[in-house]
């Protein structure tokens, strides 16, 4: 192999870690959420490239152009000690926003024009020109619409959900849900970066808050959002699920109240480590949950 093309190769590499592909994990609860709130039959192949379109190239690239936007010198999430931004990362990220939709195109059009409108949204969101990350209230609106109650539609659409069964009231009313759930968990994401932001000039709702502001955001988002969960699922009589879904995240709420109490004792208790563990066990938490209510469902 010449020279020149080894290190392209290799700069390309180094680019790579910044889309954080590890990272969009932690957003596979939405994708399971909307699938188990579905009644009819899901296509298990759809379901799969759904998967995929979401989180191995629209989340990516919305990762890296975040990244080289806001070329982060200190732990940013998923990665500790991220490496130095270059020009390589953009070309990445465009690669992986025309294959998300090239992908998202092979499953509907439909599901094409959704995923290039989230792409579309998550770059107003860093790109240097709008940068709706300076603005506290509109960029939460922003992430806490498109990646909850928006993500979760889009899902419904992309498997190929009729439009009945999207548009039923108490399914709208879970897609809700799963906005309330990311209102209350996206600040936690933002506590331990307060001197980049500050030092960026981006007024994050976590910085207007104050660290114990906060955690009081946080809980009072997912305690709204837990009881729209448990009134919806009363009137889909699916009590089962309530169950399933309280025992799930009984770790979660323990490990939100010993974080929460440490960080009220010592503020350096909001770092890197504390919120990726809290990510980890969410994430891993609610997936399992919603899992199992889709499985007891299409597979009885």
């Amino acid at each position: 192999m010449p020279a020149h093309s080894s290190l392209l190769i290799t700069t390309y590499k180094k680019a790579l870690p910044l889309l954080r592909i590890p990272f969009s994990v932690y957003l596979m609860p939405v994708f399971w959420f909307g699938l188990s709130a579905l009644r009819g039959p899901v296509s298990g192949w759809r379901a799969g490239g759904v998967f995929v379109v979401l989180h191995l190239l629209a989340y990516p690239a919305s990762n890296g152009y975040n990244s080289y936007y806001d070329r982060d010198e200190g732990s940013i999430g998923g990665l500790k000690a991220p490496p130095k931004v270059s020009e390589e990362l953009i070309h990445l990220v465009w690669l992986f926003d025309a294959l998300a939709v090239l992908g998202a195109w092979l499953l509907s059009p439909l599901f094409a024009a959704l995923v290039a409108v989230y792409l579309l949204v998550s770059k107003a969101y860093s790109y240097e020109g709008i940068r709706l990350k300076k603005y506290p209230f509109v960029s939460t609106l922003v992430v806490v619409v498109f990646q909850g109650a928006f993500t979760f539609l889009m899902t419904q659409v992309g498997v190929g959900a009729s439009w009945g069964a999207i548009l039923e009231k108490t399914n709208l009313l879970l897609a809700l849900v799963s906005t309330l759930f990311l209102c209350g968990s996206y600040p936690l994401t933002q506590v331990y970066q307060h001197q980049e932001d500050r030092q960026r000039g981006d007024q994050t709702l976590s910085l207007w808050l104050g660290l114990r502001g906060t955690f009081v955001f946080a809980a009072g988002g997912l305690l709204l959002g837990a009881a729209v969960l448990a009134g919806t699922y009363w009137l889909r009589g699916e009590m089962r699920n309530l169950s399933i879904f309280l025992v799930a995240t009984g770790p979660v709420v323990v490990l939100f109240a010993r974080w929460a109490w440490a960080v009220w004792q010592d503020a350096a208790a909001a770092d890197f480590e504390h919120t990726m563990r809290m990510n980890q066990v969410s994430s891993l938490c609610l997936s399992a949950a919603f899992i199992v209510m889709f499985v007891l469902v299409h597979w009885r």
